[in-house]
Parts: C-alpha cells; structure tokens; sequence
C-alpha cells in the first residue's frame, strides 16, 4: 500500500492552519481526558452528600425514637488488661 505525499499538493498556509486546528484540538481532548475522573469524583461526591443531607432531614422530621420501643444499650464489659509478651 502506497502513501501519497497529499503535504505537497497542498498550499503552505492552509497547512499551517489545519496543523495549528488539529493542535489545539489534541490539547483539548488530552485536557478532558486528565479532567474527566475529576469531575465524575465530583458529581458522586456531590450526589452522597445529598444523599447524606435527606437521609439526614428524614431523620430530624421523624423525631427522636421512643424510648418504649427502642433497644436498650447494652453495657460494655471491661476486658482485664492483658500483659504483652513485650511489658513481661
């Protein structure tokens, strides 16, 4: 398969000008390659912390819990401190 040099045929300025076109065009498409997981990290952010806000808003408009039916906290037991074989 044969390349035709098409470069020649073609005026210089006109070159320059499609050249200088498909310059920026890389620098775009590199600029939203580097800037795409950036803004999708954002938009999750942004939705679990509305998430976060109405889960929080349900909470208040539900008041607290009644203490008849709530569960009662179970007391922690103290563990006895154990010695390390490194504090004999």
């Amino acid at each position: 398969m044969a390349v035709l040099p098409l470069m020649f045929f073609v005026p210089a300025v006109q070159s320059r000008g499609m050249n200088t076109f498909l310059n920026y065009l890389v620098v775009a498409a590199l600029f939203a390659l580097v800037l795409a997981p950036v803004a999708l990290g954002v938009a999750r952010e942004r939705r679990i912390d509305r998430q976060l806000r109405e889960a929080e808003r349900g909470r208040r408009a539900a008041g607290p819990p009644e203490t008849g039916s709530a569960a009662r906290p179970v007391p922690a037991a103290r563990r006895p401190q154990l010695r390390s074989w490194a504090r004999v």
